[in-house]
C-alpha cells in the first residue's frame, strides 16, 4: 500500500482552482479536515482535460451549511452539499462517510470515519485517491497512482463486495476501461461478470447515463462494445447491441449518443424508452429510422427533395452515413450550400402561407395542405419559384 509518506510518487502540487482551496481552507480553519478527491485528481494525473473538483471532509453536511453562506443540498442525504463559490459556481463537500446497508442502487451512510475509511467505499483504485489543497500532500492507501501508471483497472478491496454495494460500478468499469484504453485487472473483471445479472435492478435513468457517457468519452467504441457484450451488461439493458463497430471510431467531437445508438442498436427508438430517455430523443430515433438515409444523388434537385421527406431528421441522418461509412457524404457539400441560400426545403419557408390560399378560395383541411405540398414540390426543383407572385400564380391555376 501506498501512504502520504510516498507523495514523492506524485506531482509536488497541484494547480487546484482557487474557489476549491477557499473553499477547503474554511472548512479547515474550522478544525475539519478536508481533502480534495475523485476523478478530477485522477484526470488530472493521466494529463486530461479539466473536471469538476470534490471535497472530501471530516464536517457533516449540517456544519458545512452551517459554514457556507451559499449551499444547494444535493445529496445530503448521501452526505453530499453543494457550495456555491462567488461566481455561483456549484463545488461538491462530500463528509467522511462508509456503507452501513445497500441495496445494490442506493447505500445507507454513516459518518465519523477517517478519510481512508472514506476512500475504502470507492469503486475503483484510480478514484480512491487525496490530495490536500493546502499541505499538498497525496494519500493513496489502494495503490490507485500506480495503477494509473500501468493502465490497469482495479476494484478497491473484494471487487463482488464493491459492485454488489452499487452494480453501477459495472457499467463504470466499462467506460472507464473504454475511455482511458485500460486493461480491467482479472479478478475485478471476474467478479464484473459474475455480477452483471445484478444491473436488472438499476433505474434505467442511470444505464441511459452510463451509455451515453460510454458513447461519448471511450477511445474505442469496438472496445466498449466488445466490454458491454461479454461482460453481459449488453444482454442485460442493450439486447439488441451490435457484435462491433462497423467502421472506425469517429472523433469524440462529433460524438452524438443518440445517433450512434441508432447505429449500433436494434429497435433504437423503443430501446431508447427503455431507458428513459427524452421525448426529443425517441423521436430523433424514429425519425432516422423511418427516414431515408441518402439522396437519390448528389445533384442539388434531389438533395432538396430528400431534405424535405426528411425534415428535421436530415442532419442526424447526415451524420449516421457518416459514422457507417467512415466519411463525410459527398452529399454535404450540397447541403450545407442549399442552407447558405436559404432555399426553401420546408412548407414554412414557402414564400405565401395557408392564409394566402385560403384568399384564392381554396379550403381548409387536406386541399390546403396538398396545394402547399405542390408549391414546395415545384420549389424543390425550382428554388427561383420561390417568390410570392409566382407561388400565387401557380395556386390560381388549380383554383
Amino acid at each position: 500500500m501506498s501512504s502520504v509518506a510516498e507523495a514523492r510518487a506524485f506531482p509536488a502540487r497541484l494547480d487546484l482552482p482557487a474557489e476549491v482551496v477557499e473553499i477547503a481552507a474554511t472548512l479547515e480553519r474550522a478544525g475539519h479536515e478536508t481533502w480534495a478527491v475523485g476523478g478530477a485528481l485522477r484526470d488530472m494525473l493521466l494529463g486530461e482535460g479539466e473536471s469538476d473538483v470534490d471535497l472530501a471532509t471530516a464536517a457533516t453536511p449540517e456544519t458545512v451549511q452551517s459554514l457556507f453562506r451559499h449551499t444547494v443540498a444535493v445529496g445530503v442525504k448521501y452526505g453530499t452539499v453543494g457550495v456555491l463559490d462567488r461566481h455561483r459556481r456549484l463545488h461538491e463537500v462530500t463528509t467522511f462517510r462508509r456503507d452501513v446497508a445497500t441495496d445494490g442502487r442506493h447505500a445507507v451512510v454513516s459518518y465519523g470515519v477517517s478519510l481512508t475509511e472514506d476512500l475504502a467505499r470507492r469503486d475503483f483504485t484510480i478514484n480512491a485517491i487525496g490530495y490536500h489543497p493546502l499541505r499538498h500532500e497525496w494519500t493513496d492507501p489502494f495503490g490507485g497512482r500506480e495503477d494509473l501508471g500501468r493502465g490497469v483497472l482495479r476494484a478497491v478491496g473484494v471487487p463482488a463486495d464493491r459492485f454488489r454495494e452499487d452494480y453501477l460500478r459495472i457499467l463504470r468499469a466499462l467506460r472507464f476501461a473504454a475511455r482511458f484504453d485500460f486493461e480491467i485487472e482479472p479478478g475485478t473483471w471476474a467478479a464484473a461478470v459474475a455480477e452483471a445479472p445484478g444491473l436488472a435492478g438499476l433505474s434505467a435513468e442511470r444505464v441511459r447515463d452510463e451509455w451515453f457517457k460510454g458513447l461519448r468519452t471511450a477511445k474505442s467504441l469496438a472496445r466498449l462494445i466488445g466490454l458491454w457484450r461479454t461482460s453481459g451488461a449488453a444482454a442485460v439493458w442493450l439486447p439488441g447491441l451490435a457484435a462491433e463497430y462497423p467502421g472506425d471510431d469517429p472523433s469524440p467531437v462529433v460524438r452524438d449518443p443518440v445517433v450512434l445508438t441508432v447505429l449500433l442498436c436494434s429497435e433504437p427508438a423503443r430501446l431508447l424508452q427503455r431507458l428513459r430517455s427524452s421525448r426529443e430523443e425517441m423521436a430523433r430515433a424514429a425519425a432516422m429510422v423511418a427516414g431515408t438515409s441518402t439522396p437519390a444523388d448528389a445533384s442539388p434537385v434531389a438533395v432538396r427533395q430528400w431534405m424535405a421527406a426528411c425534415g428535421q431528421a436530415a442532419a442526424d441522418l447526415m451524420l449516421l452515413e457518416r459514422y457507417r461509412h467512415r466519411a463525410v457524404p459527398v452529399w454535404t457539400a450540397v447541403v450545407e450550400g442549399i442552407r447558405a441560400r436559404g432555399e426553401a426545403t420546408e412548407r414554412h419557408q414557402l414564400a405565401i402561407s395557408g392564409t394566402d390560399l385560403q384568399a384564392l378560395g381554396i379550403a381548409p383541411g387536406p386541399a390546403l395542405g396538398t396545394a402547399l405540398d405542390r408549391l414546395l414540390a415545384m420549389v424543390l426543383v425550382e428554388p427561383a419559384m420561390n417568390v410570392r407572385e409566382r407561388l400565387l400564380e401557380a395556386a390560381r391555376a388549380w383554383c
